[in-house]
């Protein structure tokens, strides 16, 4: 029987950050994946001549070492393997109570500049909480390099004592945090928050110290895009992994995961995707790139509800359904003016209203459309083929939406719905209905089909307030199981730097074990 140091569940972006850090510090690392490719969500393909990016539209700059992503990207040996090409702008907002265009600026004292002329009557509210922000966001950057940070005590310390804004408030939601700041001025709190559906999809169960640091890494390093998609970066950590002489399996489905007498990590099995040829490899450890739920069915039986009696009473995150069109034209010449923008529903008259969106689909198709992120890839050099032009049209959804019906009344309702989108946006900018010549509308169900998401949840678990300032809601790689890790949004936060931080933090965790 093969012996692994470790074997990591997925190939995803967080157990495929952990895997290339290990195998690049000398452990011998198996990834079983049970795709036709490496990547998970951050996946790029083609639908004929259309190309889907299947999770990244923008990130902060990994090159910017205050960066969450810097260390674990450059410990990979994959920082320098893609090329990160700036977006210009954070994004644009657009109607519902922000009404005309804003355009938000990706960095700090560009965005106070912006929003201030729009908002004069709240400057002093704005700077108050962009200043909060620009605080957290670089302490958060700082202490996610972990326990190396503490070998520079004047950093570490000045890390900490940029954190007292977040301590002040450290239980506030988002909206408590904009309703004591800007009382009831809408349009503003609408205009920091237009793109909620990046990280949840309520202000009103929205911490807000994640909300600053995850929006603040935008401001405080501007805004970038993987040059020819996501499938680079996760193509890059396979072969990094392998280069160090480990390895990477494609379709092979983890079967089982064995326990000793002591409840520790003893074995893996993995089979061909119908279930044939098992295979079995002794390892310690196991790293699971999958929800809690998914690896606790792995598990013998006793094992299994201990790991689910971890997890199973916390919230997990929102999904999104996804539209991508591919247009004759450049999005350009039908009105579409940034590379991202968010697009608010006209009955949206306040940012609380955003929570009523994510459960519209589970209706026919009517007037209220909810509030769409767009992304337009030929707006930079996004290294995206064209033509078509891709126009990528995100928004909040919910696996129960969409759950209750056979399939075929599943596509028809999808149809309809897809229609329903592509008419709203015509609307706004006349003749792309007319412009569109192939398309892709995934679901909450599709997120659940295919990337195996329990509820269709997009970022793990919701990034909720916790309990107490030391909540036992602990966001660590360790599991009740010895030997058993997470290396994904489960374990930190979701979205694309969540789940590089996670993996490593479980790289590191493991490496300072004997």
């Amino acid at each position: 029987m093969a012996r692994y140091d470790a074997v990591i569940v997925g190939a995803g972006l967080g157990g495929l950050t952990t895997g290339a850090i290990l195998a690049r510090a000398g452990r011998k690392v198996l990834v079983i994946e049970r795709s036709n490719s490496v990547g998970g969500a951050a996946s790029s393909y083609k639908v004929g001549d259309l190309f889907v990016e299947g999770s990244l539209h923008e990130t902060s700059d990994p090159n910017n070492p205050r960066d969450p992503k810097h260390d674990p990207l450059m410990r990979a040996g994959v920082l320098d393997a893609v090329t990160w090409i700036p977006s210009n702008t954070f994004y644009e907002v657009r109607g519902g109570p922000v009404g005309a265009p804003l355009t938000l600026p990706d960095n700090f004292d560009a965005a106070r500049r912006a929003l201030i002329q729009r908002f004069p009557d709240v400057r002093e509210g704005i700077e108050r909480l962009l200043g909060e922000m620009e605080q957290i966001a670089s302490a958060v950057g700082v202490l996610s390099r972990g326990a190396r940070i503490f070998k520079s005590p004047s950093q570490a310390l000045g890390a900490l004592r940029s954190m007292l804004p977040a301590i002040r408030d450290w239980n506030l939601s988002l909206s408590q945090k904009l309703d004591r700041v800007f009382g009831n001025n809408e349009a503003v709190k609408a205009a920091l928050a237009a793109n909620l559906s990046y990280y949840h999809d309520d202000p009103a169960t929205t911490w807000w110290v994640f909300f600053a640091a995850a929006q603040g890494s935008y401001l405080l390093s501007s805004g970038r895009f993987v040059q020819g998609g996501s499938q680079r970066l996760s193509s890059a950590l396979a072969r990094a992994i392998k280069t160090a002489g480990s390895d990477v399996i494609l379709r092979r489905t983890a079967s089982a995961i064995s326990v000793d007498s002591n409840d520790r990590i003893a074995s893996i099995t993995h089979t061909a995707k119908d279930g044939s040829d098992p295979q079995s490899v002794e390892t310690t450890r196991v790293i699971g790139n999958a929800a809690p739920e998914i690896l606790a069915a792995l598990l013998p039986e006793t094992s299994g509800a201990k790991l689910l009696a971890a997890y199973g009473h916390r919230q997990r995150s929102i999904s999104l359904f996804a539209l991508t069109l591919g247009l004759m034209r450049p999005p350009r010449e039908l009105g579409v003016s940034s590379y991202s923008t968010q697009l608010l529903p006209d009955w949206m008259t306040k940012l609380n209203d955003y929570a009523q969106a994510t459960a519209l689909m589970a209706d026919e198709p009517g007037r209220r459309m909810p509030p769409l992120a767009i992304v337009d890839y030929a707006a930079i050099e996004s290294g995206v083929p064209a033509p078509p032009y891709v126009l990528s049209v995100v928004g909040p959804d919910l696996l129960s939406n969409w759950t209750g019906g056979d399939q075929d009344s599943y596509r028809a309702k999808r149809a309809r719905w897809q229609d329903a989108l592509v008419g709203y946006l015509d609307g706004h900018y006349p003749g792309l209905r007319q412009s569109i010549t192939a398309s892709t509308f995934n679901t909450a169900l599709s997120v659940q089909q295919y990337l195996g998401a329990p509820q269709g949840a997009v970022y793990g678990f919701a990034p909720t307030p916790p309990c107490s300032l030391f909540s036992t809601q602990k966001r660590s790689p360790a599991t009740p199981i010895p030997g058993l890790y997470l290396a994904s949004a489960y374990t930190g936060f979701g979205g694309y730097t969540g789940v590089i931080q996670s993996g490593g933090a479980c790289a590191d965790m493991i490496l300072r074990e004997r």
